[in-house]
């Protein structure tokens, strides 16, 4: 989706430039007050915050222009709101298992998605607010409030204000993509930007993009009680490239709604007046409103880069240096949601703290990013790290896979989450482990201990010498390691490794690879 977002933001900018050009020119006709510095941030969301912390480490002399409302798009509108509204849908739909643990009256539970959804902008407000109150002192004069456009290579204008700088970090972030096709029936069509602050939601909706964000919110509509329905134009759910992973989550995450795959959705009118027609291949379903999630599209496009000497031959994302996050050719830095690259927290911190040095550096440098790796909060939890399936689809010679099904695995069968599959990839000459994909409960936790691993270069063996506690869900990845053991070449002889008491060298073997129909059993 980030890829095909990048070739349209391309695109809408240049169509932009000429318009947002006569805008600036028209603007600058009338007086404006004039401020230099040596740096200028556009953006105050994650990205910005974090550029302009590592800027004044060093100096004062810089700006932060805000477009409101403040308070960062992970804590307005992303991250932080859909997992309180997914939380409250697990809640509710733990009822189901009451019964079998013998408490009774789960039947008579109801939901109320109006103050569910109060419940939710309350939470977001606090988060926003406990943001804000961090920053907002902190920032004093240094921010300026106002949507930012380029009307010289140094010089943006915000409504009167001109701010001429030498170097620039451009952290505008995103927004939702919404086809332009659609625009009749805007008035039944949800983002993830205008979902939250509905009072209320009709009962049929449409979830039309099944990755994270619409796989997220989707699901947990559907467990509140809405009927939802599922579309994607991709074959596959959540991004997940592994076929066997891909078809367990279709498999489990489709009990809770429908999904069709494969084909386009495609939008009328309805049989009433606020009801929508929604076709996709032969499946068709009216519904009283859709909830669109094909992406988001970076904001560049509109700050008339064309003004700051930018070439606007196609795809933006193409001049920007993956290891620098500069412009080729300018003083201008990109960071955050606005590269369309890898839009996650920690990713997004990343980048405002790496635009933010090389912003005070005369050359800039190019930095290693940490290990990818990407968690869908649905139920069982979608995670990808490291390299994916169809990445190693071409050198699978070389690759071995430990596979666990978590149907019988002990503790998701006490947590009555006992279903999903964890695939994790390794070198099969020394066992170096390569990535992961799964849909499994509690995921989150085990694609973190992954990306650790994998960061640190470590093998299928090392991981293994790590203490596994029992009984705990992170028991499973222990066995899918195991599994891979007797397909790998050159083996150690011992693993779990015991110090004696009072030695410093040396090391007693506790368990010996040499016989894999010794290894554990699955539990």
């Amino acid at each position: 989706m980030a890829k095909m977002a990048k070739k349209r933001d391309g695109k809408a900018m240049a169509a932009s430039a000429k318009k947002s050009s006569k805008r600036a020119s028209k603007r600058t006709n009338g007086a404006a007050k004039h401020i230099k510095v040596k740096y200028c941030i556009i953006g105050a969301g994650s990205a910005g915050i974090n550029a302009l912390r590592q800027i004044r480490r060093k100096t004062d002399d810089v700006v932060i222009i805000g477009e409101e409302p403040l308070g960062t798009t992970c804590a307005r509108v992303g991250c932080m709101p859909s997992k309180v509204l997914i939380q409250a849908a697990e809640d509710f739909h733990h009822r189901h298992h009451l019964k079998e643990q013998g408490i009774t009256g789960g039947q008579n539970l109801k939901v109320d998605t109006a103050a569910v959804l109060a419940h939710v902008r309350q939470m977001r407000d606090m988060f926003v607010s406990r943001l804000l109150g961090n920053f907002l002192p902190n920032v004093g004069d240094k921010l300026i409030k106002g949507t930012a456009e380029f009307i010289s290579p140094k010089v943006v204008r915000v409504d009167d204000l001109e701010v001429e700088a030498k170097t620039f970090v451009l952290a505008v972030g995103s927004r939702p993509i919404l086809p332009q096709a659609w625009a009749p029936f805007a008035d039944r069509l949800y983002t993830s930007d205008t979902l939250f602050e509905q009072k209320k939601l009709p009962k049929r909706l449409a979830v039309i993009g099944l990755g994270v964000i619409g796989l997220e919110l989707g699901q947990a509509l559907a467990r509140l009680g809405h009927k939802v329905t599922g579309i994607d134009a991709l074959n596959t759910i959540g991004g997940i490239t592994d076929p066997a992973v891909r078809d367990k989550a279709i498999e489990v995450i489709g009990a809770d709604m429908p999904i069709w795959l494969g084909h386009p959705a495609e939008l009328s009118q309805g049989s009433k007046p606020k009801s929508l027609k929604i076709k996709a291949g032969s499946h068709e379903v009216e519904v009283n409103a859709a909830l669109v999630c094909l992406g988001r599209r970076s904001n560049l496009d509109r700050l008339n880069l064309s003004a700051a000497g930018v070439k606007l031959n196609g795809d933006l994302a193409s001049l920007i240096d993956e290891e620098t996050l500069q412009i080729r050719g300018t003083r201008l830095y990109v960071a955050g949601d606005a590269t369309g690259d890898r839009p996650v927290m920690h990713e997004v911190a990343d980048e405002g703290r790496i635009a933010g040095r090389n912003a005070l550096a005369t050359r800039p440098s190019k930095y290693a990013r940490k290990q990818p790796f990407g968690i869908i909060f649905s139920d069982p939890n979608i995670c990808r790290v490291g390299a994916t399936y169809q990445q190693l689809e071409g050198v699978l010679d070389n690759v071995v896979i430990g596979e666990r099904d978590f149907a019988t695995q002990s503790r998701a069968q006490v947590l009555k989450k006992n279903y999903g599959l964890l695939r994790v990839y390794a070198n099969k000459n020394d066992g170096l482990l390569l990535g992961a994909e799964m849909c499994i409960p509690r995921g989150e936790h085990i694609a973190h201990h992954l990306a650790w691993a994998i960061e640190r270069d470590m093998t299928v063996f090392d991981l293994l010498a790590m203490p596994f506690y029992h009984p705990v869900v992170e028991e499973g990845l222990q066995n899918a390691l195991f599994a891979m053991v007797p397909q790998i070449t050159h083996r150690p002889r011992t693993c779990v490794q015991v110090r004696p008491k009072g030695t410093k060298h040396v090391r007693k073997a506790a368990f010996p690879f040499q016989s894999p129909e010794e290894l554990p059993s699955v539990s």
